[in-house]
């Protein structure tokens, strides 16, 4: 009886085509190829992310800004005023203010406030040396006495105390630096000027202006 001979034979593509060995190179190297673009593209976006986030910190963070040096709200305890003689003496507690809008605490030295008439001295206080914290304000209370003892004679403040209403101006200079990402410190000055107006009838502050 004789014997039968199974033989297996490949099963061919349904498409009627068979990929070679080259063209599986191929692809495989195209695959690669795409991965390699789409890893260098997302390194370009993260680059690109990075110094953007640099420029704006740079731009804001980083920058220093000069702070500001105030006068704040006055409260009168006592004040004279003789237009014959001519003088005036007075007594009134403030603030002094310094404002920080920086992103690390601004620390300075002690300082003077000196208090004028028509850019004449009447009196000073002294701001004791601090810091300002990071974007704070720093309040320090003091009481000012003020009289025209060592005013030079003046015949405009017979008439001004007479009109019935005085008014003085404020200077003050601190210096100190401001310190960002406990690392970079940058020298600030921070400047006063500002104008009071009294009101003799009432005693009070008619106007306080500070630039």
């Amino acid at each position: 009886m004789a014997e039968k001979i199974n033989q297996a034979y490949p099963l061919a593509p349904t498409n009627g085509y068979t990929r070679s060995d080259g063209e599986s190179l191929v692809s495989e190297d195209e695959l690669k190829r795409r991965k390699r673009i789409k890893l260098f593209t997302y390194i370009g976006i993260f680059v690109v992310f990075q110094i953007i986030v640099m420029t704006v910190f740079g731009l804001t963070v980083m920058k220093v800004k000069t702070p500001k040096v105030r006068l704040g709200e006055i409260s009168i305890t006592n004040f004279n005023s003789a237009a014959a003689t001519p003088s005036f003496d007075t007594t009134f507690n403030t603030q002094i203010r310094v404002k920080n809008t920086n992103w690390g605490p601004y620390k300075f030295d002690a300082g003077t406030v000196t208090f004028m008439y028509q850019g004449a001295p009447v009196g000073t206080v002294v701001v004791p040396k601090s810091k300002a914290g990071m974007r704070s304000t720093k309040k320090i209370n003091v009481e000012v006495s003020l009289n025209t003892d060592a005013l030079p004679s003046s015949s405009t403040l017979s008439s001004e105390l007479n009109s019935g209403v005085l008014t003085l101006t404020s200077q003050a200079k601190l210096t100190g630096k401001v310190e960002l990402m406990l690392i970079m410190k940058k020298k600030k000055s921070a400047n006063m000027d500002c104008t009071i107006a009294f009101d003799l009838s009432t005693k009070t502050v008619k106007s306080l202006q500070c630039k």
